[in-house]
């Protein structure tokens, strides 16, 4: 299984303290708990509002209100919010995992495109002449292929071996490697919850507003607080990339890191393209992530055996 970290940090200590408030267990499973009201809530309304346009009681125009499968779009975005806390709450436990939790909050963001764009499908014969068919076409051929390369990631993930108790030469410094860890959890916390809430005012004001500018934030619904969330991914894996050289200077663990960085930058780069090229760089993220944890795990079977050549 993948070596899983418990940091040796004194229990009375601020950071210890916000650590469990924000990202413990029991908070978790509150959490799971309210993410589940509050999905079936906004399903439910949303349905409503659908009913309501159709009979021609209320007038807004938007896909969203054009078919029922629609509707499914707003609860598919609060099971992605919290995806975004488990990507926090498996960060200090394993780097692994953490950038696991990425490569399952991008191919969400798929399905749930798809969702928002099924309103859109033209069934017809001509369908690989439709640009939302073969958007749809994509996305869907897009989904199932994450799906399955995640499933390969966290193979490789289990096959790391036993974990490594914090003991002996260079236990001190994995410590305060992971208690950085934590810091930058805790941290992340109340920016992403910032992070959220101004996404979300900004593109509610770009709505209200006339011409290109309200369209255009319509049309980018599905990278609305992500294309920024994933930005600051980037800074913390270059952070912990930058940290980890004082818990080892391995060449593989180095390796490992810096390919998940620029995983990470691949996944942000796709929000800014749209069509066949930004499913191609999802896909090109997760296949790279894949691979270089696969060597990583080679290299390391290698050296305990001996011979990493």
């Amino acid at each position: 299984m993948e070596r899983t970290e418990h940091p040796s940090v004194p229990s009375g200590s601020l950071l210890n303290r916000l650590y469990h408030r924000l990202l413990s267990a029991s908070v978790k499973r509150r959490g799971e708990r309210a993410i589940l009201v509050i999905a079936i809530a906004t399903y439910l309304v949303h349905l409503l509002l659908i009913l309501l346009s159709a009979r021609g009681l209320i007038r807004v125009e938007s896909d969203l209100l054009g078919n029922p499968i629609a509707a499914i779009y707003t609860p598919f975005s609060f099971i992605l919010v919290y995806e975004v806390y488990l990507l926090i709450f498996f960060l200090p436990k394993s780097i692994s995992y953490y950038i696991g939790k990425q490569y399952e909050i991008i191919t969400l963001i798929v399905i749930r495109r798809i969702f928002k764009d099924i309103a859109n499908l033209e069934l017809s014969p001509d369908w690989f002449r439709s640009a939302y068919d073969l958007q749809f076409t994509f996305d869907a051929a897009t989904s199932l292929a994450l799906f399955l390369l995640i499933h390969l990631y966290y193979r490789q993930v289990a096959h790391r071996g036993p974990s490594v108790p914090l003991n002996g030469e260079g236990s001190e410094a994995r410590r305060r490697f992971i208690a950085l860890k934590r810091g930058i959890a805790v941290l992340l916390v109340p920016m992403l919850v910032g992070l959220a809430l101004y996404s979300f005012a900004d593109w509610a004001s770009a709505m209200q507003s006339e011409g290109g500018r309200g369209m255009d934030a319509f049309r980018d619904i599905n990278s609305v607080f992500f294309d920024e969330f994933f930005t600051v991914l980037i800074g913390v894996d270059v952070l912990l990339l930058l940290a980890s050289f004082f818990h080892s200077d391995e060449f593989h663990q180095i390796m490992r890191n810096s390919g998940f960085v620029i995983s990470t930058i691949l996944i942000k780069v796709s929000f800014s393209v749209e069509g066949p090229v930004n499913n191609a760089l999802i896909l090109g993220a997760v296949v790279f992530g894949l691979l270089i944890l696969m060597v990583h795990n080679r290299f390391e079977r290698a050296m305990e055996e001996g011979h990493p050549g």
